[in-house]
């Protein structure tokens, strides 16, 4: 989908805290073998923010720097994974209350980590669609914490992160156009994060912490492992080509990639020798300080080239991501202007 007329006016990512990966194998936490595959130096770490305040944190920054008032917002949306810090809770409408304190449309979106494009998706349809007329506010944050999740080990590529993200998309201006977006969905690998386990009447009714790797085996020995490669494979590849065919443009041609937050050996066997992405174009060396973000790698990194000033006016950027489900997301950004509020 082409888009004329959105912009992002700002962005901000909420990390309160690092562990060191060093510090996490000494600990005995963090498998020697894990940090090796992965090339991840530090994760970010939230001793005690729940989700929902960082969420509430990373939306005031951006609010603030795209000089939003909370009358200027006509639809607020939250992409999570993980919980939020209280149980059969709207925490939508807690950001909105200590970020917005508007009547807007809030809503949580749980597409794992496609939620961020997701939501930029589902924004772009309702401001254009005449729904709103200014801006929309985007959040994402998650709590990867004990006893739910071992952050070096549910999920062994990827150690998991806490941390929030916000962006605040614009009708009105910014110092960025969305230029295209496309999102796919192949429900065929919906089992890989599922397994063989029956349906429990509680969270965490199998197993604590969970295992993405035991769902993960489940799958591939009814299906074979190029099985799911393959369609995960292609339901990547459709989105780029999508997104950037609808911008006019090869991904070569991008001046920064923006990749979701994996380990080093994931990112090289599932983006940088399929694509052909040079890690230089990427986020990599910063993302290896953060960890898996859960929704929010995409505005991350989007808001890291931005504040850092290495996103310069006439870059091209592409953001692109998946998540379990399985679904995929590819956008092409292009800067328009340094914002006052970056470096």
């Amino acid at each position: 989908m082409r888009l004329e007329d959105v912009y992002i006016r700002g962005t901000s990512t909420r990390l309160p805290s690092r562990i060191p990966v060093a510090d996490a194998v000494a600990s005995g936490a963090c498998p020697p073998r894990v940090a090796a595959a992965t090339g991840m130096e530090s994760v970010a770490y939230s001793p005690h923010e729940s989700a929902a305040e960082m969420a509430v944190a990373a939306a005031r920054t951006a609010l603030e720097r795209s000089g939003t008032l909370g009358g200027d917002v006509d639809l607020l949306l939250h992409a999570d994974t993980y919980h939020q810090g209280q149980d059969l809770w709207p925490v939508a409408s807690y950001i909105q209350r200590e970020a917005l304190g508007n009547t807007c449309q809030a809503v949580e979106i749980r597409q794992m980590s496609n939620g961020g494009l997701a939501a930029l998706d589902l924004a772009t349809a309702y401001l254009t669609a005449g729904h709103g007329h200014s801006d929309a506010l985007l959040t994402t944050a998650d709590r990867f914490c004990a006893p739910g999740i071992d952050r070096w080990n549910t999920d062994p590529g990827t150690p998991y992160a806490d941390g929030a993200t916000s962006l605040v998309l614009s009708r009105r201006g910014g110092f960025a156009r969305l230029v295209s977006l496309a999102l796919h969905a192949d429900p065929e690998l919906e089992p890989l994060h599922r397994g063989d386990d029956p349906f429990t009447t509680a969270p965490f009714g199998h197993r604590m912490p969970v295992d993405f790797e035991a769902a993960k085996r489940a799958f591939v020995g009814r299906t074979g492992i190029s099985y799911a490669i393959t369609r995960a494979h292609n339901g990547q590849q459709t989105v780029i080509k999508q997104a950037l065919a609808d911008a006019g443009s090869e991904l070569c041609d991008a001046d920064w990639v923006v990749l979701p937050h994996f380990g080093r050996r994931r990112l090289d066997s599932i983006y940088h020798k399929p694509f052909g992405i040079d890690p230089g174009r990427t986020t990599w060396e910063w993302n290896r300080t953060v960890g898996h973000l859960g929704a929010g790698d995409q505005f991350a990194g989007l808001d890291h080239l931005t504040a850092s000033g290495r996103a310069r006016p006439g870059d091209r950027i592409v953001l692109v991501s998946v998540g379990a489900g399985y679904s995929w997301g590819c956008a092409v950004v292009d800067v328009l202007e340094t914002p006052a509020w970056a470096a």
